[in-house]
């Protein structure tokens, strides 16, 4: 029974979640078209009708400013502090990456590019010895 009433119960949390989105997304899209209209209103009227919404907007914008700028500010934060915690754990992300595919190779026996960077130079080397035993050759083998 009490599955009966938690699956209840989410249905209608779901529900009311997708009822809130389709609200969010038909304001949307009336902002939007109503954007679109002020601007094809204001190409239709000229430019007279278009300076009218401008100090509409002007006036508009400095009676809201002080009331968005607090909650934007604040909002800013949280978006730094949420992008700092996620970037630090990125970057854990990506260590914890590279060690486990680097002890993977060490298991498969694949050398590092350390490995091959010093067996490169151990080569580079024993090339210059073997080039001057092969001088020390022919000067021997000359006299």
């Amino acid at each position: 029974m009490g599955d009966k009433k938690s699956s209840g119960t989410d249905n209608q949390v779901g529900q009311l979640a997708e009822q809130m989105a389709d609200r969010v997304k038909e304001s949307a899209n009336q902002i939007w078209l109503a954007g679109l209209g002020a601007y094809s209103k204001a190409e239709e009227e000229g430019s007279k009708l278009f300076d009218a919404l401008v100090q509409d907007g002007e006036k508009l914008e400095a009676r809201t400013r002080a009331i968005v700028d607090k909650p934007l500010t604040v909002a800013k934060e949280k978006v730094e502090t949420v992008r700092a915690r996620a970037t630090g754990s990125w970057e854990k992300v990506e260590k914890a990456f590279d060690i486990r595919v680097s002890k993977a190779l060490h298991r498969l026996n694949i050398p590092t590019r350390a490995d091959v960077d010093l067996l490169t130079q151990r080569i580079s080397e024993l090339e210059a010895q073997l080039e001057q035993i092969e001088k020390a050759a022919a000067k021997a083998v000359k006299k």
